[in-house]
């Protein structure tokens, strides 16, 4: 527990220098202690295993529309009445972009020997067995083994149960069923049924994402074989970006969130900008400070929570979107944990040009384009005289923090989550896992499996390859899972 503490006072304390020492009163730490825990989370934690789908509430956009209305009509203010309020981000850090190159569309079919050498694939197609994505190849050309995987579906669901993992080799499947819609995952890598089918739950998200859950359920109800591709149009690299996401940062394996790591006070400054700004418009729902995929500052209104799962879908949004860049944006997004039903409306920015930082404000009012244009020109303007902006740039290209700075030696890496508010942390990736970051992530998701496993799960584990030594440690509120080397003593 001492390694998150120990960044933030390097990081705050200009007077910390040479190796880092661990603390002396680890006595005084109480039983519940959680590093980076906020006392009002904004960020809405579940369990990393969880497949719950939903979103928090079924009419939440209409009951912030109706509290704005009330606020400008003159009605009096109730004590259920949303306000802003910011979110308590701890210390965080990303390693470098850890996605490999794109690979390019495949236009073979599935008999095709390069589509077959692929790793990993990703399909969704109807419940009528027509394909509407493919991660490799064309869905045209795939539409056969969609209607295989559809044929099967049906077969097991004849008998009145439901198909969800097949082993045939090296190979697995593993289905999930969101009707209309049929997800499946197929690979020879590592992983887990539960964690294919996370990795299902945020592809069903992102979709949901563009197409809301009610728009989805009423054209297949008009019509059983609607050809979706036609309201996905434009937005496969949104699928594909995740994809790619999901097999290389580990924060999706743990339903956390990566937090930029920042001095305290800098932080502070952000955020009270943010709300300074943001307040003054009682129809923003949330706005947030994003930065080569890490959260920066987060306000909204304190009524309402945001959920990992959406936080992942936003940063996605930037992170495959290269035309924010260079101009403002004003796009609709459905966050199907916050709302299935309706659209939020972003504006998304970058506050300054070659700056990382970018700013999304998102509202219930779809006319709200120009007021939010202003806040945004006075936030930019607010951070760059304070120089804040330059602050976040230079803490983006340090990298992060050390694993040194743990204090613990023969430590190679770890990953930190704090529960209550589903962020996470890590020092960034150092020999020998700077060279091999996949194989760094197998181990990782080999404890998290263990770890999870719904007939036996674990709240300690501890186990060695001819490498290195693996600890994980799931508490009440927090997990941690440390890389250790072989012939070294774990000290927590």
């Amino acid at each position: 527990m001492a390694s998150v503490e120990t960044v933030e006072r390097a990081q705050s304390d200009s007077s910390l220098t040479g190796e880092p020492r661990l603390s002396e009163d680890v006595g005084d730490i109480p039983k519940d202690f959680e590093p980076g825990a906020s006392k009002d989370p904004i960020i809405l934690s579940v369990d990393c295993s969880s497949e719950g789908d939903g979103g928090m509430s079924k009419s939440t956009i209409d009951e912030i529309e109706r509290s704005a209305a009330d606020v400008l009509q003159g009605c009096p203010l109730s004590s259920d009445t949303p306000t802003i309020r910011a979110v308590d981000v701890s210390e965080a850090s990303t390693a470098a972009d850890l996605c490999p190159p794109e690979l390019g569309a495949l236009a073979e079919d599935w008999d095709n020997h390069a589509w077959r050498q692929q790793e990993k694939h990703v399909f969704v197609l109807s419940d009528a067995g027509k394909p509407i994505y493919c991660r490799h190849g064309s869905e045209e050309q795939l539409a056969a083994l969609a209607g295989v995987m559809q044929a099967l579906v049906s077969c097991i669901g004849l008998t009145g149960d439901q198909v969800r993992y097949v082993r045939a080799g090296r190979l697995r499947l593993a289905f999930l069923l969101r009707l209309p819609l049929i997800l499946v995952a197929a690979t020879s890598l590592p992983l887990s049924l539960q964690q294919l089918q996370g990795q299902l739950v945020y592809v069903h998200a992102q979709i949901l994402s563009v197409v809301t859950a009610s728009q989805l359920e009423r054209v297949f109800s008009q019509r059983c074989n609607f050809d979706l591709r036609r309201l996905l149009a434009g937005s496969e690299r949104f699928l594909d970006s995740l994809c790619d996401l999901m097999d290389s940062d580990p924060s999706f394996l743990l339903g956390a969130v990566r937090c930029l790591p920042l001095a305290p006070a800098l932080r502070d400054q952000i955020t009270q900008a943010m709300l300074k700004h943001c307040a003054k418009h009682k129809k923003l729902v949330f706005g947030l400070l994003v930065a080569e995929q890490q959260l920066v500052a987060l306000v909204g209104m304190r009524k309402y929570q945001l959920h990992h799962v959406d936080l992942h879908l936003l940063l996605n949004l930037v992170h495959a979107s290269e035309s924010f860049k260079t101009a403002e944006a004003w796009t609709p997004v459905c966050l199907p944990k916050f709302d299935p039903s309706g659209f939020l409306h972003a504006h998304v920015s970058y506050l300054a040009e070659g700056s990382p930082a970018c700013l999304l404000l998102l509202t219930v009012d779809r006319d709200l384009f120009f007021p939010l244009q202003e806040c945004r020109r006075k936030i930019a303007e607010s951070l760059q005289r304070k120089g804040s902006l330059e602050a976040l740039r230079e803490a983006t290209v340090s990298g992060g923090y050390s694993v040194r700075e743990a204090g613990v030696p023969e430590l190679y890496h770890f990953l930190y989550k704090s529960k209550s508010g589903a962020q996470l942390s890590s020092p960034r990736l150092e020999p020998p896992y700077s060279q091999e970051p996949q194989q760094l992530l197998a181990l990782y998701r080999l404890l998290h499996h263990r770890m999870y496993q719904p007939a036996c799960p674990l709240k300690i584990l501890f186990c060695s390859t001819g490498r290195e030594t693996l600890m994980g440690w799931v508490r009440t509120l927090a997990h941690v899972f440390p890389v250790d080397s072989a012939d070294a003593m774990l000290l927590f």
